[in-house]
């Protein structure tokens, strides 16, 4: 497949000029052989939070939307006109309850909006405005099955990575908004990990430059699997800590699925079954939750 990410140095509070970029983003993608296009966390509106407001004075709040939406009607008729799959970041309303917002990826396919992935698992400051999402969300695509992810959700919780890989997934996308505060290893490490842990790619794509008061690393890239043992390949874009990695700057490249080996999840005559072992692990985590000391 075809597929592209892009370093978006998005304009915080602007989500008029983000989408129009957006949108221009997805038509040169399509018309330069692009079959999927990921676009970073909260990439519509801009991401920082402005701590000291209550909730219906927050950017976030004033410019969420339900999905579908207005902004994601749009999206939709470019994926449809183009015929591509697209995913990009935005504070998604609640239709039932619009005092709840989420952090979500809005996620679309040729035929159009496929739905949203609701963020589950939220760092500082996002719990000021968003609550938790508590479902993945497996796209399904002629290249089978494809993982959705937000930051966080990738970098500190392997198990959701390792719950798409289970389930099939070849490629991870990993939406994010990594800033500079959080650190020079955070990022390149852990999705470097991922790639050789499970054996399949990802296709990371960060915001970029300044937002309201955050720098973001950029460095979107596309990561796979090396012919070198235990090794990962970067087969389009940078690293977070590179000099140039947060230059707005769109990054394509053809990815071979059938090079994912996903060795943990598939069966091994030698142990009578697979490497991974889940029945252990539930046993474990439910061990782990009756603890007196869970959350302590």
């Amino acid at each position: 497949m075809n597929l592209s990410v892009v370093t978006f140095n998005a304009v915080w509070g602007d989500k008029e000029k983000n989408l129009n970029r957006i949108k221009g983003y997805i038509e040169s993608a399509a018309k330069r052989g692009s079959d999927f296009i990921v676009f970073p966390e909260m990439a519509l509106t801009g991401y920082d939070d402005e701590a000291e407001k209550p909730l219906e004075e927050k950017m976030q709040f004033k410019l969420s939307e339900t999905i579908p939406g207005e902004a994601t009607d749009e999206i939709e008729k470019l994926t449809q006109q183009y015929g591509i799959y697209a995913v990009f970041g935005m504070p998604e309303r609640d239709a039932s309850n619009p005092s709840t917002l989420y952090n979500s990826l809005a996620i679309f396919s040729p035929e159009g909006l496929v739905g949203s992935y609701r963020k589950m698992h939220l760092p500082a400051p996002e719990p000021n405005w968003a609550k938790r999402g508590d479902k993945p969300f497996i796209l399904e695509t002629p290249w089978g099955p494809i993982g959705c992810a937000i930051c966080y959700d990738t970098y500190c919780f392997p198990e959701l990575m390792r719950y798409y890989a289970s389930k099939g997934c070849r490629l991870y996308i990993n939406s994010t908004a990594l800033a500079k505060c959080h650190g020079k290893g955070l990022g390149t490490t852990t999705l470097e990990a991922g790639v050789i842990r499970e054996g399949i790619y990802i296709a990371s794509s960060n915001l970029g430059g300044v937002d309201l008061y955050n720098e973001f690393w950029g460095g979107s890239s596309i990561i796979g699997p090396s012919r070198k043992t235990w090794e990962p390949y970067y087969f389009a874009g940078h690293k977070f800590t590179d000099e140039v990695a947060d230059e707005s700057e769109i990054f394509t490249a053809t990815i071979d699925l059938s090079l994912a080996t996903r060795f943990l999840f598939k069966d091994n005559p030698s142990v009578e079954g697979t490497d991974w072992r889940p029945d252990k692990y539930i046993a474990m985590f439910e061990d782990s939750i009756k603890d007196p000391q869970h959350g302590k």
